[in-house]
């Protein structure tokens, strides 16, 4: 059994994914598009570029995404947490998504990890940076 997020988005999935896949180090494998639908599903054309559905790899890992043309609501009562193994990774990615984004929680040491950070960047997908500290 596996679990993967999936996030939605108002109309900025691509935007977000190619900046996640950037970040992350990871790779878009699947960004298909409304005017991809079959002709029965009946899709408004203004909703024609937007995603119908996305994946991004990263490591072993899916993340998969879509706009939410008709339904989008922000995220809410959930992060998704990235565990990382050095102070130096966990710095690098909490700055990039801090970018224009909510920090929630800053960048610092905690009783249980070296660095841990919480912030809603400017796509609205809530993250959880976490470097533990070493296990003795």
């Amino acid at each position: 059994m596996n679990f993967s997020p999936y996030l939605n988005f108002n109309g900025n999935c691509k935007e977000a994914f190619e900046f996640y896949a950037e970040v992350l180090g990871g790779e878009i494998i699947v960004l298909s598009t409304f005017a991809e639908a079959p002709p029965e599903a009946d899709m408004p054309p203004e909703v024609s570029d937007q995603v119908m559905h996305a994946q991004l790899k990263v490591g072993e890992q899916i993340i998969m995404a879509s706009d939410a043309p008709t339904t989008f609501q922000p995220a809410q009562g959930m992060h998704i947490t990235i565990g990382v193994d050095t102070p130096e990774e966990a710095e690098r990615i909490y700055e990039a998504l801090s970018e224009g984004g909510n920090i929630i929680m800053p960048m610092e040491e905690t009783f249980w990890a070296q660095r841990f950070a919480m912030v809603t960047d400017r796509f609205g997908t809530p993250w959880m940076v976490n470097c533990d500290k070493p296990i003795p």
